[in-house]
């Protein structure tokens, strides 16, 4: 008889791992994973409901043009957090100020902050390619009953607490750390629940795939341009030309690489001199998990984890990957 973990066992039976937190950190971490099951029910009938194309006129803090269903995904994991009563304050991709949430109710000794992506990648929902969730979880500074501070939530990301991704593709995921190992859960429709499908993941020390948006290539620096060159150079000895894979949503090509090994590359360019991607809900969460499941990930010139963020929307460039990967990367760049 086949033994099946569920994320609720999993979460109780680590509890041990985190005496001071008196399980809150369980109920929050499940909480997460209620909120990304109703996440996962709309994205996957996203051709069947009035859910796709454009908010209206809605514009989120980036000025980007907001998706529905990146609202909708908003609303349920803010709604969820709140209604768990153990989170203080949610940093979101689509709210300009965070969102804070002891001001009535459960929530008002709550002692965490959790930084979220509700939706990366929400381009995708219209042509059926992957999505994802990204989320970081820091623990507050200030004391219970006081009022929260830039200090509770712009720590680094060595201050997190746990940090995770759901993916929605052909199967849904939910892959998190605390600091103790990367595991993976694989969503059951059938009871409904996620269940340990990848214990201990490991990403590996190198591998084939180098995954960037080419298209971007001009306005590159050139470090980044000689590196792709070198990816595309023929020599067997090192298995190259290795293999381009860009698929536009930062957890797909993420996961895809943990799971196969290979490098991730967003950097500055021209146009955006300090990087595309935010520090403190996509590359601080990401980097935790990868570092986690013994890669590396860099700006092009410091730890991603050690930044002290200065602002909430910050945004910074990111190689992450196989340390190898990431080694020879950093090589072109210094």
């Amino acid at each position: 008889m086949i033994s099946i973990k569920t994320l609720g066992q999993f979460i109780i039976e680590k509890q041990a791992d985190f005496p001071y937190a008196k399980g809150e950190l369980s109920r929050l971490l499940r909480d997460i994973g209620i909120a990304a099951k109703i996440v996962n029910r709309e994205v996957n009938k996203a051709g069947l409901v009035d859910i796709l194309g454009t908010n209206g006129d809605s514009i989120n803090v980036f000025g980007e043009n907001q998706k529905k269903l990146d609202v909708y995904a908003d609303e349920q994991f803010i709604s969820a957090l709140k209604s768990g009563g153990e989170c203080c304050f949610v940093a979101s991709e689509e709210q300009e100020e965070g969102v804070v949430l002891t001001d009535a109710g459960i929530s008002k000794n709550a002692k965490y902050i959790v930084c979220i992506d509700p939706l990366d990648g929400s381009s995708n929902i219209e042509v059926n390619v992957s999505v994802g969730t990204i989320f970081s979880i820091y623990r507050r500074k200030s004391a219970v009953g006081e009022d929260i501070t830039e200090d509770d939530y712009l720590q680094t990301g060595l201050e997190q607490v746990a940090a995770g991704y759901i993916i929605y593709g052909s199967s849904t995921m939910l892959v998190y750390t605390t600091g103790k190992g990367v595991n993976g859960f694989t969503l059951d429709p059938s009871i409904g629940e996620f269940c340990l499908s990848h214990p201990n993941m490991k990403i590996p020390e190198t591998g084939k795939i180098y995954s960037i948006n080419e298209g971007n290539y001009i306005k590159f620096p050139q470090g980044i341009k000689n590196y792709i060159k070198y990816c595309q150079e023929e020599d067997k000895e090192t298995y190259r030309p290795y293999t381009s894979r860009y698929i536009g949503s930062m957890v797909a090509d993420i996961h895809r690489n943990l799971l196969m090994g290979g490098v991730f590359i967003y950097p500055q360019t021209a146009a955006q001199p300090n990087g595309k991607l935010r520090l403190m809900y996509e590359c601080n969460p990401i980097s935790f998990i990868i570092e986690q499941a013994g890669g590396k990930a860099s700006t092009g010139g410091e730890r991603i984890l050690e930044l002290k963020p200065t602002e909430l929307h910050q945004r910074v460039p990111a190689i992450i990957g196989s340390t190898k990967m990431v080694d020879k990367v950093l090589e072109f760049l210094n």
